[in-house]
């Protein structure tokens, strides 16, 4: 299995689409790893990210062709690959262990640059926001989201889930400087989920909406009546946790708020 970091500017997604020219993640690692293999392969990744979202700690299996050593898995498919994408480690998995279906769950951070300008350095890397916002009243609203319940309010309408239901175990909203970020915890998501929930908090926060809106529209699971979906820029899959006895080495990345400021 790997870690694998991306900037996903650039990319359609994380999902090969090969009946269609577009670039994607896992065709730019497939074809990395098919140099290092000799053989082509094939991957299955934790979580699905969508066109532009990036990806810190994404956890990928595949069923090596051949034997390599972990240094080569990783410099050699470096090798291959364009800046844009890293594979960060390798490590030997045991035959049970999936990346998609092992997992406990996933995590995402949304980061939102809340200033009258942009700067030209984060573009492609968060989201901008002009209206003040409030994180407190923010935070608040969101605690509703905890737990196990149907958000169907907040799914897209081309999510192909057989429902709605999720569990989301965290939800923390903080500020530094003009930094505000959304993190997220989850078994799993929906479709667009994590950018439609902070459209809708995005929307209190600015005082738009009142903090008993999202608890509103939870009880609804009206997609329909919830907020645009927000920029996929900004939204980063943070990674993965698995269960202990995998003794797997930890694939959540832990980053500060955002690397190179503050």
């Amino acid at each position: 299995m790997l870690g694998v970091g991306y900037h996903g500017a650039g990319y359609a997604g994380w999902q090969a689409q090969p009946h269609l020219s577009v670039k994607t993640v896992q065709g730019t690692l497939e074809t990395a790893l098919a140099c290092v293999a000799a053989a082509p392969v094939r991957t299955v990744c934790a979580g699905r990210t969508d066109t532009g979202v990036h990806g810190i700690g994404q956890v990928v299996h595949f069923d090596a062709p051949c034997a390599r050593s972990q240094k080569a898995w990783v410099m050699g498919t470096n090798r291959n690959l364009p800046p844009s994408v890293r594979v960060n480690w390798a490590v030997a998995a045991t035959s049970d262990f999936h990346a998609r279906f092992s997992a406990l769950s996933r995590r995402y951070r949304y980061i939102i640059a809340n200033t009258s300008v942009l700067s030209p350095h984060l573009a492609g890397l968060v989201t901008h926001y002009r209206r003040p916002l409030d994180v407190t009243l923010m935070q608040q609203a969101s605690q509703v989201l905890l737990g196990e319940q149907d958000f169907s309010a907040f799914r897209a309408a081309q999510c192909q889930a057989a429902h709605a239901v999720r569990d989301i175990k965290a939800v923390t909203i903080q500020r530094q400087g003009d930094l505000v970020t959304l993190e997220v915890e989850a078994n799993a998501f929906l479709y667009h989920m994590v950018r439609n929930l902070a459209g809708a908090l995005l929307l209190v926060g600015a005082g738009l909406r009142p903090a008993s809106w999202v608890e509103e529209l939870l009880a609804c699971r009206d997609r329909t009546k919830g907020a645009d979906t927000a920029s996929a820029s900004g939204l980063y899959f943070l990674g993965v946790t698995y269960p202990a006895d995998f003794g797997l080495p930890s694939v959540v990345a832990d980053y500060p708020l955002f690397w190179g400021l503050g």
